[in-house]
């Protein structure tokens, strides 16, 4: 027995969706109802668990036999779940997700979508949604079904029949996907990096429930006499209808088309009294930070950490990390300089305390998002991440030396491209200070072919900047990068002869390959990028373009458009991200619990020393000679941003 394709189907009354897989799984009243596995390519079997049926021996011993390598589409479904219903622990390391498989190649990540575009013969079959909800979940008790809080087999033999059909024809499905992709195996150290993310993920992250019980108890309240006070303002019957406030507005004299953040805050500017006061109610009664606390009641499980909270390669484009369940990747910032008053008070359920202290409760609360999450046992959080470190990528691949140069005597960057931008020396709090500003929009709007509308959306206008301004700060960053802006219109031109001659091409180091309807881009670390069936089309402009086959903005397949910049812009990120995972790989003996963009959390023994971690993360890859890194970093005993 080499290997074993594996497919489950479970109760439980937790919910997956809000809560995790791990926390589902834990609960007292999970169940394994159906175990379909095909070993070595063989036929598929189902063993119907709810009913009595065993999983052979063989077969048990095999779910924990390193040697034997378990494949599942999300396989960490799969894996925990099993190892909840053994009592045991089965760690990652001889576990393969075709899913991950899936999403190296540019696929989507839901087996019926992945079916779908592969065009399989044995699809997943769409009835699974409707016997799911059957079986799967609790069911409302009703005088029609006896007052039954669940489904079993004997309450509907035809659909068990065909749960079960659908449970052989999953299997089916994820081996098709394994013989389809064969062509394409997943390089083995990504397979580690998956290990690694597996692990992470296994041991979660501590949150402080004391802390996120009483924030829920504190909005709630805070909601409540924000309401209050809004009503009594403005006499409407539900003031947080969008409707009655713009009809209220009008009535004394302020006409708006929107009610959302942005457009609050610039009446707010204007507004006289009593219609700043009902905005600024507003605009407190708008924030959602219990959504994120609620999301961590949710999660948490009964070891008082959060676990499951990232999706490898979810961004499938790039390969680089998703959040999932909490999403740690879009936490509020903490500017409060009080940061461990302002939770202690939280704590402590001071309400009256923090609203005389901080005012603003909402927006206190959600400063406080982060602080919520805390190590455990007597240790403390090592946060270390990378100085600009996709600023770093792109001059080292584009070889534009002058910043090379800033990094080389650890300059800040958005002085240095202000100062070379407008000819004049730039410091942060020193002289012409104020250009500062334009050199960073222009640093975070400009780098993969941003022009006007990016500065715009960037908040350009907000921060000061003249609409006459933006253009000419386009050309001045364009002419200041001349080696950035070749990089992006050589990419161009070697993805379009690539595509058009169906040959391999190369520039800066980077390979371009067409195979099997697939354009692959090959990184430094050795692995690749690909877009499904690249197409060359015609853009808005009528100019020539690259189209490919992708998961776009609407989140359905379909066909989707790129240029050089664009491309640029995904092979600085996968880069940054394989950077990122070799940092992983390097710290892996240290206690990693968690990960964001380009920043790791190491839950670390006190003794352990920050200098070193900051030492160790920054190291450059064997295959990045050249590239200098810099890792920052601090100590604290709950997270926050420095």
């Amino acid at each position: 027995m080499r290997s074993i394709s594996i497919d489950i189907e479970t109760f439980s009354d937790v919910d997956l969706s809000k809560c995790g897989v791990y926390k589902y799984a834990s609960s007292p009243n999970f169940e394994i109802l159906l175990f379909g596995y095909s070993v070595d390519g063989g036929d598929v079997q189902v063993v119907d668990l709810c009913q009595g049926e065993e999983i052979p021996a063989d077969i048990l011993a095999a779910l924990s036999d390193e040697s034997v390598t378990k494949w599942a589409f999300n396989a960490m479904f799969e894996r925990v779940c099993l190892s909840n219903y053994l009592g045991e622990w089965l760690e990652s390391e001889s576990w393969k997700c075709s899913m991950v498989w899936s999403a190296t190649l540019g696929l989507p990540l839901s087996l019926e979508n992945v079916g779908a575009v592969l065009g399989l013969e044995k699809q997943k079959l769409s009835e699974g949604k409707d016997l799911i909800r059957y079986f799967c979940v609790p069911c409302k008790p009703t005088k029609a079904n006896g007052g039954r809080t669940r489904n079993l087999p004997e309450h509907d033999r035809e659909k068990w029949g065909r749960f079960k059909a659908y449970n052989l024809r999953d299997v089916e499905a994820e081996m098709q996907i394994q013989q389809r992709l064969a062509k394409f195996p997943v390089l083995d150290f990504v397979w580690k990096e998956y290990w690694q993310d597996q692990e992470i993920n296994d041991r979660g992250i501590g949150v402080d429930m004391e802390m996120v019980t009483q924030a829920i108890a504190m909005d709630a309240r805070s909601k409540s006499e924000l309401s209050a006070a809004m009503q009594e303002l403005t006499e409407l019957e539900n003031p947080n209808s969008v409707q009655q406030m713009k009809q209220w507005l009008s009535e004394n004299g302020v006409e708006t088309d929107s009610l959302d953040k942005k457009a609050v805050a610039e009446l707010l500017k204007t507004a006289p009294e009593p219609l700043g006061e009902a905005l600024a109610l507003r605009q407190q009664l708008a924030r959602s930070s219990v959504k994120k606390y609620q999301a961590m009641e949710n999660a948490v499980c009964a070891d008082r950490r959060a676990h499951g909270m990232f999706q490898f390669y979810g961004a499938n484009r790039t390969g680089r990390f998703s959040g999932r369940i909490i999403q740690l990747q879009n936490l509020p910032q903490n500017h409060i300089p009080d940061l461990a008053q302002a939770r202690g008070l939280v704590k402590a359920g001071d309400f009256d305390a923090l609203a005389m202290l901080y005012e603003d409760i909402p927006d206190t609360l959600s400063q406080l998002i982060r602080t919520a999450f805390v190590p455990q046992d007597g240790r403390k959080f090592i946060v270390a991440d990378f100085s600009a470190i996709e600023a770093r990528v792109i001059a080292w691949i584009a070889g534009e030396r002058w910043r090379i140069k800033v990094f080389e005597g650890g300059g800040d960057i958005y002085c240095a491209s202000a100062s070379q931008m407008f000819h004049v020396p730039v410091e942060k709090h020193g002289v012409n200070g104020h250009l500062r500003q334009k050199g960073k929009i222009a640093e975070l709007a400009l780098g993969y072919g941003g022009s006007v509308g990016a500065l715009k959306s960037m908040g350009a206008l907000e921060m000061g900047l003249a609409e006459e301004e933006l253009q000419p700060l386009v050309s001045a960053w364009r002419d200041s990068n001349p080696n950035i802006t070749e990089f992006w219109w050589a990419v161009d031109r070697v993805v379009k002869e690539c595509i058009k001659k169906r040959a391999p091409t190369e520039t800066h180091g980077i390979r371009f390959s067409y195979e099997s309807g697939m354009l692959f881009i090959t990184l430094f670390s050795g692995r690749r990028l690909a877009y499904v069936k690249p197409r060359i089309g015609e853009n808005q402009f009528g100019g020539e373009s690259v189209t490919y086959m992708g998961v776009g903005g609407t989140k359905k397949w379909e066909r989707l458009e790129s240029y050089g910049p664009k491309f640029v812009e995904n092979i600085v990120q996968a880069v940054s991200r394989d950077i990122l995972c070799y940092a992983m790989r390097t710290l892996r003996t240290c206690s990693i619990v968690a990960h964001v963009h380009d920043e790791i959390i190491i839950e670390a023994d006190r003794r352990m020393s920050l200098a070193a971690v900051c030492e160790q993360m920054g190291r450059t890859p064997p295959w990045a000679k050249g590239l200098l890194l810099r890792a920052d970093g601090y100590e604290c005993d709950f997270y926050q941003k420095d």
